[in-house]
Formats: C-alpha cells, sequence, structure tokens
C-alpha cells in the first residue's frame, strides 16, 4: 500500500464498484480489479493509482523528438514515461513499458518526486518537461503535480498522448500544459479498432478540439501509416481535411513511416512514396505545415515559408542545422511562422 495513491477523477457506485473517468473507457471496477489500463486499482471501493512518481523511462529529449516541430524548437526538454496503456497497438514500439504491468511494490521502475523534476530538468539543461514513451493520460495525479510546479518555475509543459483521455481529463491539466502532441491513428472507428484496439475516434478528435479551442494548448498530430491498416488514401485525405478545418491549416501534421514491430513485424515498411503522396494532399486540402517523420534527411523534414517556399528550419534527425528566420518570420516574404520560438531559460542548478 506504501506505493499507492487514491487516484483522482472517480466515482463510487453500488457494490463497492468505482468509476474511473480518468480515459474514454470508463472503466466500472469491482473490488480488488483493476482498469483496462491496469495501473488503476479498486481497494475497499477507493480507487488508486499504482504508478505516482513510478518512473520507468528518463531522458533529456530535443524537443523535436516529440516531435514538436513549432513549439520551441532547439530546445530541450525532460522526458519521463512510466508503465501501463489505455490502447493494445499491435504495433507498439514501446510495448516494454506500454505492457508492463504495474506492480503495487513499484517493481521495474523508479520513484521520482515531482520536485525532483525541477532538479533534473536544471541538471540536464531543459527548458522544459515532456510526459511520453507511455501514455500519461493515465498518470494523471503525477503529471498535473509535476507540471504545477514545472509552471511556477517557468518551465514549458507537454503532453505526447493518444487523445483519448476525458473532458474532464482536460478541465484538471488545462492550467498547466502548453503542448499537446496527440496521434491520430486513423480516421474511422474501424481502423482504429485494427490499429489500437480501441474505436476511439470521435474521443481523440473531441481531446483534440478541446485541448486546443477550450484550454489554448499547442497541438500538433501525428499519424504512422502502417501498410494495410491505416494507409487508405480516402482516410488519410478526409484526416488532412479535419484538421484543416477542426484545428486550422496552421497546424503540424507529421506523417510518419511505419517500421515492422511487435505483432505487425510481418508487415513491410511505409513506401517512401506513400508518404510522400500522403504529405501533397495534406499540402493540397490547405495544410501548411506536413512534415514526413522516420524518413531521415528527406527535405520534408524541414520548415519553409507556405508563402514564398523559403527555407525556414533545417533539421537533421532531431537536431536542428539552420535557423533563418527573422523576427519569427521569413526573411524573404516577412510571412510570420506560427511558431513558438523562444524557449523558457533553463533554471539554475540548484
Amino acid at each position: 500500500m506504501t506505493r499507492m495513491k487514491e487516484a483522482l477523477l472517480y466515482e463510487k457506485l453500488e457494490g463497492g464498484r468505482v468509476r474511473c473517468n480518468v480515459c474514454r473507457h470508463r472503466c466500472a471496477i469491482g473490488p480488488g480489479k483493476r482498469g483496462y489500463c491496469q495501473t488503476r486499482l479498486n481497494s475497499g471501493g477507493t480507487l488508486y493509482t499504482l504508478i505516482y512518481g513510478r518512473v520507468s523511462s528518463l531522458n533529456a529529449d530535443p524537443v523535436e523528438k516529440k516531435p514538436l516541430f513549432h513549439f520551441y524548437p532547439g530546445s530541450r526538454c525532460l522526458s519521463l514515461g512510466a508503465v501501463g496503456c489505455n490502447f493494445r497497438c499491435p504495433g507498439c514500439q514501446n510495448w516494454e513499458i506500454s505492457r508492463a504491468r504495474a506492480e503495487e511494490s513499484g517493481a521495474g521502475t523508479d520513484e521520482i518526486k515531482p520536485e525532483e523534476l525541477i532538479s533534473l530538468a536544471a541538471e540536464y539543461k531543459c527548458q522544459g518537461i515532456a510526459w511520453t514513451y507511455n501514455e500519461p493520460s493515465i498518470w494523471l495525479e503525477y503529471v498535473l503535480d509535476g507540471a504545477k510546479l514545472a509552471k511556477a518555475k517557468g518551465l514549458y509543459t507537454a503532453c505526447v498522448t493518444n487523445g483519448f483521455m476525458t473532458p474532464e481529463w482536460l478541465e484538471v491539466m488545462g492550467p498547466y500544459l502548453d503542448a499537446f502532441r496527440v496521434d491520430i491513428k486513423g480516421f474511422s472507428e474501424e481502423t482504429y479498432q485494427k490499429i489500437s484496439g480501441v474505436r476511439a475516434l470521435a474521443g481523440v478528435l473531441d481531446s483534440a478540439r478541446l485541448a486546443q479551442q477550450k484550454h489554448g494548448m499547442h497541438v500538433e498530430c501525428v499519424t504512422n501509416v502502417t501498410p494495410g491498416i491505416n494507409d487508405d488514401d480516402n482516410e488519410l485525405l478526409a484526416l488532412a481535411k479535419w484538421i484543416v478545418s477542426e484545428l486550422g491549416p496552421d497546424t503540424p501534421w507529421h506523417v510518419t513511416g511505419f517500421y515492422p514491430h511487435l505483432d505487425l513485424s510481418g508487415l513491410p515498411p511505409t513506401p517512401l512514396a506513400k508518404l510522400e503522396r500522403v504529405r501533397q494532399a495534406g499540402l493540397d486540402v490547405g495544410l501548411r505545415y506536413v512534415y514526413l517523420g522516420n524518413v531521415p534527411a528527406h527535405p520534408s523534414e524541414n520548415t519553409y515559408c507556405h508563402k514564398c517556399g523559403e527555407l525556414l528550419i533545417r533539421r537533421e534527425g532531431f537536431s536542428i542545422t539552420g535557423l533563418h528566420l527573422k523576427n519569427a518570420a521569413c526573411p524573404r516574404c516577412k510571412t510570420p511562422l506560427p511558431c513558438l520560438m523562444q524557449p523558457a531559460p533553463c533554471l539554475p542548478r540548484p
């Protein structure tokens, strides 16, 4: 019990059951049972999180690795993950932690208190903190405490998410999250069932809208194009149109290549020609910034002025090798780049 903390966002039901309202599964959990994510336990009619302060992965990453391209480019963020997930993606790249069982003892993780995140950010010269690697929405209580401290110290905050949290989650976290990097894995419920094990499309789209339009977060979208599963041209075109109409033409869309992994090891990698067609389709329907990912040294990793085509930010992998801006605008035609340009200063070491 020493590793457990009472959860936020739940209600008590009859017969000792509880309903978790962290993600859109809204699990009704019987006594002694866990929710779908396997990180929340009903003990005696009280819902507990088993992963508060339990960290499986910790790195100082370039913010471009999230990927976030229009959010303090060139800055570093302290990036951390726990265990567990509310999806069951057959090709998950981080399955070792996303499918790991949260132990009441905390086994397999290290304990890091929220206050320690601030000193770690300073030690590793990070301008912000990102909760990532596994699904951070199920880590609500810890993310909230850490984000409050980070904002108080002038650090930016980012969440790399599948977007399946509830509106209540967004209400709680909204004041403390700056960036919302969301996977949009397909554009039909059938495709979502194949790619994530969950019929989640409507909930994910709603979360992206709320994050941007109600809570003022910077939003960037990622779609990993997986052959034979979510690579239908019409669906991807419809997704691009949705981003334009609902989130706006300046919203970055990262179209990333799939590589065989886990249960999808038998599939081929995404052909480059396919990714390039999807990118062009996004540009054709009005998106101004469509990037290709997992394609090293491709020119579509770079940022160009949408008006005149001038190269504004040159990237090689996760590194910025050229920043050709003047007053956050194109040096040739003076068109502003919709991008948060000035990173928060890293904190002095304690």
